[in-house]
């Protein structure tokens, strides 16, 4: 029965990945001169070329450095775990190849998305000189690669792992499966890894580029977003690409991995020797290709005021269906009761595990888009705040942010309460794949965002009729919605993601001790250790923050620099150098992105060495509960600040040039490192800490606690 399901979530995988095909053979259909002049014509392949150039140019760079880190932590695996607690199976080794492997793909999925975003953005601007349905089209058609293949390529990946470490550890037998998936966890720790740095390298590059180009160009200069003269406004471009769409793909396919992985662990305690039950979290990923391509096949756009209700159907949509076909699903695979820790538990609570997560999901991306859209009061509010200068504008974003997490907490709370009563850790893990049951659709629309916001800024650069710029602005408009929505879907599933690695490994860290490990509070080493963690998350965000910061001071001078010094820049007549630009916003990114990465990932080795697993234990939960309130509030702010400055340009508070719109600038400012550099980056800290202390459980168990005897 398990080649069954092996079988089942390859040809789902394989079907997923036929139509990304589709959809790029789709948005590459469209001639990147259809209705243009050839002056446009050529204005705009030259723009769109350097934005792809950019792009490429950065992840090149970004890649290769990530291999050589790879190769380097892959030996430091096999140096600390292997023989840890299977002398003949030589688990550091496969681990370090489920390591690399999570890596790679995770580096596919990231390229792909970049590829075919940079190529969807001229295409969506030429498509909107026709109308908005064809630009719409062009642009979620976009979006769409990017959400196929990730996942596809995701659940392919955990089927190859496991089948080919299935094969090389057969000798084990079904009483020691969690071994094989402790093994199998290293995929879901690469494809997190990379995430780290795609996140915050990207985070910085795009930051960087977006504070030099408004502070400079819309406040000191006074001309308009994305207006060619501006020497960073390519850089800025290439930086929604490297951030937005590689960045969050690679977030998401980290808490795709991850979260099975957790599930799997969990599972290999409790189903032992039942292989329909053990393979259950992938084919919950798998499940959902076919019902995103259903769901995107019921949505289309007719008028402008069809594209922001189209966004939220996919996500509605969707996850109704989810609901019902996982019903049948959970209960052909899951026992009608089975025993873990000593307590009896049924599939009929397994699904609700995961209808709850389900439900959480789409609640906390709705209450950010309630939080974070000018359509409604919060935001309006920070708008009106700018009648009384920049200082109230900041107090209010802050405010917004802050009361902004009590909803979205309290939804996932909810959620880890019926969950952990219904199954045990092993709810709370399935929960976490419920959330990310609709990561299809969730991709979809998230890279749909950067796709519209770049054809805005080669409409703008090309010169096209203002009519192409409205109808590019709508889109933009509903994408940064979705976008905000997407970063609180993440967040959400970054936590209850991190709450399940947390499960596994106390679970894979108790069978390794062969007895309970102590958790209590009144515990001084856990009391201590959640201190510790606590404070991470604010570290992490001061350093990447700073980082922005010193990035974009560099960003400025050499703006500030060109329009001194270029004849006839600021008339139109001489030409920006925007290549030095994106060489500042890489170098930056590259040379910013290693130490926060030596932060998450040293931490817990560093605690686990010295002081053991209760140590790590209590670092993993202190985190956890302070970096995702930290997240929320500074993804939630950021975005409030960004729409409250749009809500101003649209022609509210006066419009743009204005005083107050001055403020609403620098409100959004100040909230783009915290909602595109330092809030997503927290997912990562979250999970990136719990993954990595499940991968090196076996090494904390016999080698740590040094300094404790």
């Amino acid at each position: 029965m398990s080649g069954i399901t092996i079988t089942v979530s390859t040809v789902l995988a394989l079907l997923g990945l036929a139509i990304a095909f589709f959809y790029m053979k789709r948005v590459m259909s469209v001639p990147l001169d259809m209705g243009l002049n050839e002056k446009d014509s050529v204005r705009l392949k030259f723009i769109h070329g350097a934005i792809a150039q950019g792009a490429m140019a950065f992840l090149k760079q970004e890649y290769k450095f990530l291999t050589i880190f790879m190769i380097a932590f892959a030996a430091i695996i096999v140096v600390l775990i292997d023989d840890a607690h299977t002398p003949d199976y030589r688990e550091g080794i496969y681990t370090a190849v489920a390591f690399l492997f999570g890596g790679f793909i995770s580096i596919m999925s990231g390229y792909i998305g970049m590829k075919v975003a940079t190529q969807g953005n001229a295409r969506t601007t030429v498509s909107a000189k026709k109308d908005i349905s064809h630009a719409f089209d062009v642009a979620i058609n976009s979006g769409a690669v990017m959400g196929f293949a990730l996942v596809s390529l995701a659940v392919l990946g955990l089927v190859i792992i496991y089948a080919a470490m299935s094969w090389l550890m057969a000798d084990l037998g079904s009483e020691n499966n969690h071994v094989l998936m402790e093994v199998i966890a290293g995929f879901g720790l690469g494809g997190s890894t990379i995430a780290l740095f795609a996140r915050v390298g990207g985070g910085i590059f795009t930051k960087a580029a977006d504070v030099g180009a408004d502070l400079v160009g819309k406040v000191e200069k006074g001309i308009p977003e994305d207006d060619p003269r501006n020497p960073a406004v390519i850089a800025d471009n290439v930086g929604d690409n490297v951030g937005d769409v590689a960045g969050m793909g690679a977030d998401l396919f980290g808490s795709c991995a991850e979260s099975t992985c957790a599930a799997m662990v969990i599972s290999a305690v409790a189903f032992a020797a039942d292989p329909n039950a053990l393979l259950y979290p992938i084919l919950i990923s798998a499940v959902g290709i076919p019902i995103s391509f259903i769901t995107k096949l019921s949505v289309s756009v007719k008028t402008e005021h069809d594209v922001a209700p189209a966004l939220m159907k996919l996500l509605i949509i969707s996850s109704v269906l989810m609901a019902i076909v996982m019903y049948f699903v959970t209960m052909a695979l899951i026992p009608g009761s089975f025993e873990l820790g000593g307590k009896m538990y049924s599939s009929m609570g397994v699904y609700w595990c995961f209808f709850s997560g389900l439900v959480a999901g789409l609640s906390v991306g709705l209450l950010t888009g309630y939080y974070t859209s000018e359509k409604f009061k919060p935001v309006q509010e920070v708008a009106k705040s700018c009648e009384t200068g920049v200082a109230t504008n900041i107090i209010y974003g802050l405010a917004l942010g802050y009361k902004s997490t009590v909803l979205p907490y309290l939804c996932i709370a909810i959620s880890i309460f019926v969950s952990w009563n219904l199954a045990g850790m092993y709810g709370v893990a399935i929960a976490s794949l419920g959330m990310l049951g609709t990561l299809v659709v969730a991709l979809t629309i998230d890279a749909y965002g950067p796709v519209a916001d770049n054809a805005g800024g080669i409409a703008e650069m090309v010169g096209l009729e203002k009519e192409v710029r409205r109808r590019t602005d709508i889109l933009d408009s509903a994408g940064n919605t979705t976008a905000a929505i997407g970063k609180g879907f993440a967040i959400g599933a970054a936590i209850l993601t991190s709450l399940a690695l947390f499960a596994a490994f106390i679970t894979a860290s108790e069978k390794l001790m062969g007895s309970p490990i102590n958790m209590s509070l009144l515990d001084p080493m856990i009391y201590t250790s959640v201190f510790i963690g606590a404070v991470l998350p604010f570290l992490f965000t001061a350093m990447t923050m700073k980082s922005v910061g010193k990035a974009a001071f560099a960003m400025i001078e050499e703006v500030r620099h060109q329009f001194k010094t270029i004849p006839g820049l600021m008339e139109g007549t001489g030409k920006p150098d925007y290549a030095q630009c994106v060489a500042i916003s890489t170098q930056a990114a590259l040379r910013e992105m290693i130490a926060p990465g030596v932060l998450i990932m040293g931490t817990p080795l560093v605690a686990g060495f010295l002081f053991g697993v209760q140590a790590v234990a209590g670092i993993l939960v202190g985190s956890l509960v302070t970096g995702g309130v930290l997240a929320i509030a500074s993804a939630n702010s950021g975005g409030a600040w960004d729409n409250a400055k749009k809500y101003i340009e649209a022609g509210h508070h006066g419009g743009k040039g204005s005083e107050n719109h001055k403020a609403a600038v620098v409100g959004d400012t100040v909230g783009d490192p915290l909602k595109d550099t330092s809030g997503p980056s927290l997912n990562i800290l979250i999970k990136l800490s719990a993954i990595l202390s499940l991968v090196f459980a076996p090494f904390f168990v016999q080698y740590g606690g040094i300094l404790l005897g």
